[in-house]
């Protein structure tokens, strides 16, 4: 595999038995996560954004609303935002280590709440560490 490839991975929420996302990307440096999802048309279901170190977010020059989960560094839901419209400042949760950018609508249709823990795991469903890779 290039070292250009995508690669992604599946985001599980182990309090409520679902899967968040299977088509999770890591935003993998400064510009990545500086451009987040701006550009894109829309974010289609199943997919997401995970950004860390990340505890403030935009949605300014978007053409979509997305649902927001702030995460600490061990996976734990810290606050949630839903939907996050176009043109609008996320709060700046102090606490959060990341941020994970979903379609609108995933936190209502999972239950996703404050104090749930997530996982992440490879696509074919293996339990991996969230640490990054240098």
């Amino acid at each position: 595999m290039s070292s250009s490839a995508v690669e992604y991975f599946s985001l599980v929420n182990l309090t409520r038995g679902c899967t968040l996302a299977n088509r999770v990307r890591k935003a993998q440096n400064f510009w990545e996560r500086a451009k987040g999802l701006m550009g894109r048309s829309s974010l289609e279901e199943g997919e997401g954004l995970l950004i860390e170190p990340c505890n403030w977010i935009h949605t300014l020059g978007m053409a979509f609303p997305i649902d927001v989960l702030y995460l600490d560094d061990e996976l734990a839901v810290t606050h949630v935002c839903y939907p996050l419209c176009p043109n609008r400042l996320g709060p700046l949760i102090r606490r959060a280590h990341s941020v994970l950018e979903l379609p609108a609508g995933t936190i209502v249709r999972s239950g996703t709440k404050i104090g749930d823990r997530l996982s992440q795991r490879d696509p074919v469903g293996e339990e991996r560490s969230i640490e990054a890779t240098s």
